[in-house]
């Protein structure tokens, strides 16, 4: 049984389409890599799944669910992880992972346990204490992070997880997503870092202009286009590559101008 299942998704925003017919089944226990470029649809794919947009056409099932009768439940048993959140600033790390815990159902000494335990393992608990307003971009999204896995759920996604992270941290959450793959959980990752997709996903796809372009392993994705990186793939499909190239050079002309 797919663990999601998408059926002709579309969503538009004032008649301009942003997803035109995604299907998609996911199988339980993968890692799947989403990319594209921004305004692609992949951000909107992953809300319309978490049950946090709730207006579209199509059929979206999660965990066996129609999210349009299901959402709550869906949520008790994913994890979302997203770029930028609206976090409570006023509140410190310590009690916002309390309110999360508490939102989730969780017992009490279970949150005060698990909390303290995945702070530690960020190198945030001596900061656990202070407001979240005296955080950076990076610290925050390790907060994020945990508040999204702490429940353990059954599926993950994760939006740009490693926006703001320094290099440890990204090492560290490559080995998280690879220890929850292990233990049969589902990981729904996008990210504009490609060689990360390219080393942790099982499968990967592609999207452009609301439209799946390419879905596949690496491995199938290299043998179809006979071009090495998945960026470089990335770039044949959606024409990345010619209009780079053009952009660079016109911003490199009006630096000399």
């Amino acid at each position: 049984m797919n663990i999601i299942e998408t059926h002709e998704l579309k969503k538009q925003y004032n008649g301009n389409y942003v997803l035109k017919g995604i299907d998609l089944q996911v199988q339980p226990g993968q890692i799947l890599g989403y990319i594209g470029p921004n305004g692609a649809g992949k951000s909107t794919t992953i809300k319309i799944m978490s049950g946090i947009i709730d207006s579209f056409e199509g059929d979206v099932t999660v965990l066996g669910m129609d999210v349009r009768k299901s959402p709550i439940e869906i949520k008790k048993r994913i994890g979302y992880i997203p770029e930028q959140a609206a976090m409570y600033d006023v509140l410190t790390a310590r009690e916002y992972l309390d309110f999360v815990g508490k939102l989730y159902g969780l017992d009490q000494k279970i949150i005060i346990s698990k909390s303290t335990e995945l702070l530690r393992l960020f190198d945030l608990l001596d900061k656990a204490d202070n407001r979240l307003s005296s955080y950076s971009k990076g610290m925050k999204q390790k907060v994020l992070l945990v508040s999204g896995l702490m429940h353990n759920p059954e599926i993950v996604f994760l939006d740009e997880p490693l926006s703001g992270l320094d290099a440890n941290a990204v090492i560290l959450v490559k080995e998280i997503l690879a220890q929850l793959k292990l233990n049969g959980r589902t990981i729904f990752y996008s990210s504009h870092i490609m060689d990360v997709v390219e080393k942790i996903s099982d499968r990967i796809i592609i999207i452009d202009k609301g439209e799946i372009l390419a879905d596949g392993s690496f491995e199938q994705l290299q043998q179809q286009a006979h071009l090495g990186t998945l960026e470089n793939i990335f770039k044949s499909l959606t024409a990345a590559d010619v209009e780079s190239s053009h952009t660079a050079k016109e911003f490199l002309d009006v630096l000399k101008s």
